[in-house]
């Protein structure tokens, strides 16, 4: 066994302590030294997607495999590209055909592909959540399936791996969810309600409502005009409508929106101008260029709505969402088919920057899955708007390689303090503490070269590790207790 490798005496197998360390061995102890620091803070996790009814129910989880299987799009997405079959793994069809609802089956055909994940975050999630939260007591393979999904199915019906339990368990000391515009927050509210001491709110995420692209927009202003008592069929009555929900959203304790449009289009149009490209969206038959500045038109207007009620905006852009589209047919959106593309910043941002980039009351955190625009774009805009922070890598590029990348682009531009910290963006609460420990051994490598290197003293390494792994995130989603 080598040198600085753990046997996990519930997995039997090894996890080296070094994991994500760099090689050169006065780097990996300084590494070690930084993750040591930071490996027990508290976690922030203020984007993500983990449902808000199963910690105000606080039921045991039902089944590993749609846990932590079928609503995972990253482990859908490479299945399916192996000849996987969506229905084999629970994803039901719209159509309401058959789709496996035996949790044991899928775990087993996960199971035997779960060797093309190998060199994935996918999989350093994974066996991470199975050694470290679960406790398995065998390594996952194809003839292993079984036992592995019988010693989790025992362990998740014990009291201890209830949601709430685990969030106290895991050091969560803030998580946020998201939650569409006309979405009742009852789970929230519940939850509220119940005394429980831990702290999850919604995030106001409006897509549905802002998008002329997105099927059933139509109805859903309707439903938004029914939801708050306004004309949602005016320009006026519309964005009245969205600044209740927003209002009720922060009642609920939001700290946050969140916006995921195919580009980073802002628009200052006239009250004129917008009052026509409403009622020109709002009819059938839109086109895609009325879309795209309908799109443009609606985030200055969230920004607008952000700066007098202090949600942070999140904006997440560079994702061709759903671009196999017989499979979003078949089984609807978000199931792992997005694909990165290429995106301006510098011109589409520049009327919502020439409003608000100079306002210290509105923080706008950018996510893109365009790396090309790290440092040619993003890092100098917000090495220079008060208003910009960058959000973390996402997506595609949350991974040992994309973390790498990110700092080594952006931070000689922007700084460290022009960066938000880490979203783990989970689906399910059982993944959250593997993802933050990944980034937090990563930052402690990233950081332990630039002390090798002279460029850090130790103790401002220590600082920022503390930065990036907790303060950054707490303050820029104003999540401090």
């Amino acid at each position: 066994m080598a040198t600085g490798a753990l046997v996990c005496e519930a997995l039997q197998t090894v996890l080296n302590d070094d994991r994500l360390f760099p090689p050169d061995p006065a780097t990996r102890q300084m590494a070690r030294e930084l993750y040591a620091h930071t490996r027990s803070l508290p976690i922030v996790s203020p984007h993500g997607h983990c449902d808000p009814a199963a910690l105000a129910d606080d039921l045991a989880y039902p089944d590993l495999a749609s846990e932590l299987v079928t609503k995972d799009h990253y482990l859908l997405r490479l299945l399916y590209s192996h000849g996987v079959q969506l229905e084999s793994l629970g994803v039901e069809p719209l159509d309401g055909s058959a789709a496996e609802t035996d949790g044991r089956r899928v775990w087993r055909r996960f199971a035997d592909h779960y060797h093309l994940f190998r060199g994935t975050p996918s999989k350093l999630w994974l066996d991470h959540t199975l050694c470290e939260v679960l406790q398995v007591q065998t390594p996952l393979r194809g003839d292993t399936a079984d036992d592995v999904y019988d010693q989790v199915a025992e362990r998740l019906t014990g009291e201890s791996y209830r949601p709430q339990a685990l969030y106290q368990r895991f050091g969560i000391e803030f998580l946020a969810t998201t939650d569409g515009a006309l979405d009742s927050l009852d789970a929230h509210d519940r939850l509220r309600k119940s005394g429980w001491p831990g702290r999850m709110v919604p995030t106001f995420r409006p897509d549905d409502v802002v998008d002329p692209e997105r099927p059933g927009f139509h109805q859903r202003i309707t439903a938004l005009g029914e939801l708050t008592g306004e004309d949602t069929s005016t320009w006026t009555g519309y964005l009245s409508a969205l600044r209740a929900r927003r209002a009720t959203f922060v009642n609920a304790g939001a700290t946050a929106s969140d916006h995921g449009h195919p580009t980073a289009a802002t628009a200052d149009l006239s009250r004129h101008d917008a009052e026509r490209l409403f009622h020109a969206v709002t009819r059938t038959g839109t086109s895609p260029a009325d879309a795209e500045l309908f799109r443009a038109q609606m985030l200055f207007e969230m920004a607008s709505m952000s700066v007098d009620d202090g949600l942070v905006m999140q904006l997440h852009t560079g994702a061709w969402r759903d671009h196999n589209l017989a499979l979003a047919a078949r089984f609807g959106p978000d199931i792992g088919s997005d694909i990165p593309r290429s995106v301006d910043y510098v011109a589409a941002l520049k009327p919502l920057l020439d409003r608000f980039g100079n306002e210290t009351s509105l923080t706008l955190i950018v996510y893109t899955l365009d790396e090309a625009t790290y440092s040619r774009e993003l890092a100098p805009l917000a090495g220079h708007y008060p208003a910009l922070r960058l959000g973390p890598p996402w997506w595609f590029h949350d991974s040992p390689e994309g973390i790498r990348r990110f700092y080594q682009l952006v931070s000689e531009t922007a700084g460290f303090a022009n960066t938000v910290g880490f979203n783990d963006d989970a689906r399910s609460l059982l993944t959250i503490p593997a993802r933050h420990d990944v980034a937090r051994r990563l930052n402690a490598g990233h950081l332990a070269g630039l002390v090798v290197e002279h460029r850090l003293a130790d103790h401002e390494a220590l600082d920022i590790a503390e930065d990036l792994a907790y303060r950054l995130a707490q303050q820029a989603f104003r999540a401090a207790p």
